[in-house]
C-alpha cells in the first residue's frame, strides 16, 4: 500500500511502534519510519486503561509535532493502537484522515477514529455498521502483497516439489503455526493419504515442524512421501496458487490472500480473536460459497474430518468454491485504498 503511493510519486512516511516489525519492513521498502509509543489495555485490569491513556496522550502530542514538521496532507490509519495518537493529532490539526479496516468487526482504534475520518475503506460490508459515520465507508477489500497477485501455480508446485497433476492440500496456521490444527492433521493424515492423487503441504511453524513431521511419519507407518511438513513458507502466494484446497485460520491477511488467488478453503477461526472477528471473517467467505467453516472446538471431531474430505475428494466442488473465492477477492484493493488517500488529500488541499 505504502509502496504503491510511493510509486505514484507521493512522499510517504510510516509511523509505528519503535520495537515492532514495521520498523524493519519500512526500512527494507525504503520508506521513512517514525517510532511512536502506543499501548493497549487489558479489560480485566482497569488500571491498565489509565496507563494506556497516558501513553496515548503523550504520543498524540508527539504525533501533532510530527505532522506539523512533515506538513502532512493526509493521514492513513490501519487500526493498530499506534493509529490512535496519529489519528487524534490529525483530527485536532485538521489534516484529512482516512482509515482502513481489514476485519469484519472494527477494532477500538478505528471505531474511535471513524467519527473524524473523511473516508473508511472496509473489507466486509458488515463492518460498516460498526463505524461512527457509516455513510463515509467505502468497500475496498483488503490489500495484499504484489507477490501474491503475481502468484503462479506451476512455479509454486515446482518450488514445493509437487507433482503437476496432483491434488494439493495446503495447511497453515500463520507464521508460527497453530498447535491445534497441527494436532488435528497428525490424526487426519492416514485418512487423507487414502486419496491416491492427494499431496499435502503442511506449514507447521518453526517451533513444532520437526515434531509434527515425526508424528505424521509415524502415523503413516514411515511412508510420508506425499505428506510434506515444513516450518515456514516464504512465497505464500505461490504456495496458495499451487494448492487446490487450503486449510487455514481466518485472519484478515490469510483470507485476503486466499481470495485474491481464488482457492477453495476450509477455515478454522482462531477462537480467542478480539470480538471473535475471525469467525465473522470466515462466515463472509462461506456465505459467498468460497469456504467451509469449522470452529476450533470441532477440530478433533468427525465434522472437521468430513469437511476437509468433502472438499479434497471432489474436484467439482473445488472448482465451484475457487470461483466463488476469486469473485469475493479484490485484487485491486491497494489501488482502491490509495485512491481514497489521494482524493482525501486533494480535497484537504482545496479546503485550506
Amino acid at each position: 500500500m505504502a509502496a504503491l503511493l510511493v510509486a505514484e510519486g507521493h512522499e510517504v512516511h510510516f509511523v509505528g511502534t519503535p520495537d515492532g516489525l514495521e520498523a524493519k519492513l519500512a526500512e527494507e521498502a525504503g520508506i521513512a519510519f517514525h517510532g511512536l509509543r502506543a499501548r493497549g489495555f487489558d479489560r480485566s485490569h482497569p488500571l491498565s486503561l489509565v496507563t494506556s491513556a497516558a501513553v496515548i496522550a503523550a504520543s498524540t502530542l508527539r504525533a501533532a509535532s510530527l505532522l506539523r514538521g512533515l506538513s502532512a496532507d493526509v493521514v492513513l490509519g490501519f487500526g493498530g493502537y499506534v493509529s490512535l495518537p496519529v489519528g487524534l493529532a490529525a483530527a485536532a490539526k485538521g489534516v484529512p484522515l482516512v482509515l482502513h479496516e481489514q476485519n469484519s468487526v472494527p477494532g477500538l482504534a478505528n471505531r474511535v477514529l471513524s467519527r473524524w475520518a473523511r473516508a473508511v475503506g472496509v473489507t466486509y460490508e458488515g463492518s460498516i455498521y460498526h463505524l461512527a459515520r457509516p455513510e463515509r465507508a467505502v468497500l475496498t477489500g483488503n490489500p495484499v502483497r504484489p507477490e501474491v497477485l503475481s502468484a503462479d501455480r506451476a512455479r509454486g508446485r515446482a518450488a514445493l516439489g509437487i507433482d503437476a497433476d496432483a491434488v494439493v492440500l495446503l495447511v497453515f496456521g500463520g507464521s508460527r503455526g497453530a498447535r491445534h490444527i497441527n494436532d488435528a492433521f497428525v490424526s487426519l493424515a492416514p485418512t487423507l493419504m487414502g486419496i491416491p492423487s492427494l499431496q499435502v503441504v503442511h506449514s507447521a511453524g518453526r517451533i513444532e515442524a520437526a515434531s509434527v513431521a515425526e508424528r505424521v511419519t509415524s502415523a503413516l507407518g514411515g511412508d510420508g512421501a506425499r505428506y510434506r511438513v515444513v516450518d515456514y513458507i516464504d512465497a505464500m502466494g505461490d504456495a496458495i496458487a499451487a494448492a487446490d484446497v487450503v486449510v487455514a485460520r481466518a485472519g484478515a491477511t490469510s483470507i485476503a490472500e486466499i481470495t485474491a488467488v481464488g482457492r477453495a478453503a476450509v477455515l478454522v477461526p482462531y477462537p480467542y480473536a478480539t470480538d471473535d472477528h475471525q469467525t465473522l471473517n470466515a462466515r463472509a467467505v462461506a456465505q459467498s460459497g468460497g469456504a467451509e467453516v469449522v470452529c476450533d472446538a470441532e477440530l478433533d471431531t468427525e465434522r472437521f474430518r468430513d469437511s476437509v474430505m468433502r472438499v479434497v475428494a471432489d474436484p467439482g466442488r473445488q472448482r465451484d468454491m475457487a470461483a466463488a473465492s476469486a469473485a469475493l477477492g479484490r485484487r485491486d484493493a491497494a489501488q482502491r485504498v490509495a485512491a481514497l488517500v489521494t482524493e482525501s488529500g486533494s480535497k484537504g488541499e482545496e479546503s485550506r
